[in-house]
């Protein structure tokens, strides 16, 4: 986990800070399912559960900012004739 927060930091390009993280995230998962399962608790699988989701969703979304470089919830206000060119 520590190589991956340093990779986080220092890494070279976006991409690999945002697979830094993703990796940091699945590792806090494991560490928590097995903590779930060294002391018994299996209310501790459902916050690790909830986590990965976390985890997928904020990935996907900060890949998708990425990609279109703003924010892109507000593309189709700033062109409202896009609308007619493509025929709808």
């Amino acid at each position: 986990m520590a190589l991956a927060l340093a990779r986080a930091l220092l890494g070279p390009s976006l991409f690999d800070r945002i697979l830094a993280i993703n990796t940091f995230g699945t590792k806090s998962v494991l560490l928590v399912a097995l903590l779930a399962f060294m002391t018994g608790r299996e209310d501790l699988l459902d916050i690790a559960l909830l986590y990965s989701l976390l985890n997928f969703v904020g990935v996907v979304a900060a890949l998708r900012l990425v990609e279109k470089g703003r924010y892109f919830a507000f593309e189709d206000m700033d062109h409202p004739d896009k609308h007619k060119e493509n025929g709808a």
